[in-house]
């Protein structure tokens, strides 16, 4: 059996273990935000390099996806920590402000990539 490295140290800190299946559904979470990223950022990369025409535009969304993708990524792992953490401090679940915002840049960002190409 290993030594619990730094990182398992410090979420186990506070409280007790919760059931397994909570943490692996918190764990689940996290593989979905970050699936969701990693779909971000190949719009990014589809945006800024594959769509054909020079306009400067297409740059810069491709640029703001990726960086939309960075926030969802990070943001997970945020979450993941604090989830974990309350379960194990027996405290309720905080709701998650990242939603309303993710899916207003999603639909901000999409917005304007379908006008950008659809003005090339």
């Amino acid at each position: 059996m290993t030594t619990p490295g730094r990182f398992d140290r410090w979420v186990r800190s506070v409280g007790e273990d919760p059931d397994p299946r909570f943490t692996l559904a918190n764990e689940r979470t996290f593989l979905a935000w970050m699936t969701t990223a990693l779909g971000l950022l190949g719009i990014g990369l589809a945006v800024g390099t594959l769509i054909p025409g020079d306009a400067p535009a297409l740059r810069l969304l491709g640029a703001a996806w990726v960086l939309l993708s960075l926030a969802v990524a990070l943001r997970a792992l945020l979450r993941w920590f604090v989830v974990e953490r309350a379960m194990r401090s027996g405290h309720g679940l905080p709701l998650s402000r990242s939603i309303p915002v993710v899916a207003l840049g999603l639909a901000v960002l999409a917005l304007a990539t379908a006008l950008t190409v659809a003005s090339l």
